[in-house]
């Protein structure tokens, strides 16, 4: 699958903080209700359980037909014929997961590095990912991006934006109305006791 031809929620899961059952039911709840894309966020060294769960978690996403991406790990994201791979800043460099993926989705994180953002379009990346925007449960010591970037890489990038860190249905709305194209949420659905309503309330977002 391709990247979306409109923006809207990105979800990523949080594999520290749940079991295996509750991230695969949370997950067919949050795809359900529809999420624009979906990744794969596992820090785990155990290589076989990690690819055992990525390929439950893929077969969801095909079920409701949302591009699975894979974070980091090159090497599983081609066993496992992901829709693609998201990068950070000490991991595989674009040129090299572009020769071994193909044509598929590839999305880099500059926290809050323009310059990086540039690279990234320049070297063929599918989208960039900014952020942190507010306090962040999962990285609290991530570098803080602020909303003229965002305003910033409309005007200058051909391909998606994405906005994370700390973003909150209450907080959201102003990364939107900056044209951020989307939404990175983790604990903002995975750490909810019901995670379908607050993947309805982040939708609801970019549609009032």
């Amino acid at each position: 699958m391709n990247m979306p031809n409109t923006g809207g929620l990105y979800a990523i899961t949080d594999c520290e903080n749940i079991s295996a059952d509750e991230l695969l039911s949370k997950t067919e709840s949050i795809l359900r209700v529809g999420v624009a894309l979906f990744q794969y966020r596992n820090k785990t060294d155990d290589q076989s359980k990690k690819q055992a769960l990525a390929i439950e978690l893929q077969s969801l996403c095909k079920q409701y037909i949302t591009p699975f991406i894979v974070n980091d790990d090159l090497k599983l994201a081609k066993a496992i014929a992901a829709d693609g791979i998201h990068l950070g800043q000490h991991d595989t460099n674009i040129e090299t997961a572009r020769k071994v993926l193909g044509d598929k989705i590839i999305g880099i994180s500059c926290y809050n590095d323009f310059n990086r953002a540039v690279s990234a379009e320049q070297s063929g990346a599918d989208y960039i990912a900014f952020g942190s925007f507010f306090q962040s449960a999962t990285k609290p010591d991530a570098a803080k991006a602020n909303i003229e970037l965002i305003i910033k890489s409309k005007e200058k990038f051909n391909i998606p934006v994405v906005a994370i860190g700390g973003i909150t249905p209450e907080n959201g709305k102003q990364l939107i109305n900056a044209k951020v194209d989307f939404l990175a949420i983790i604990n903002g659905i995975y750490s909810t006791d019901d995670a379908a309503a607050s993947t309805l309330a982040y939708n609801n977002l970019f549609i009032t």
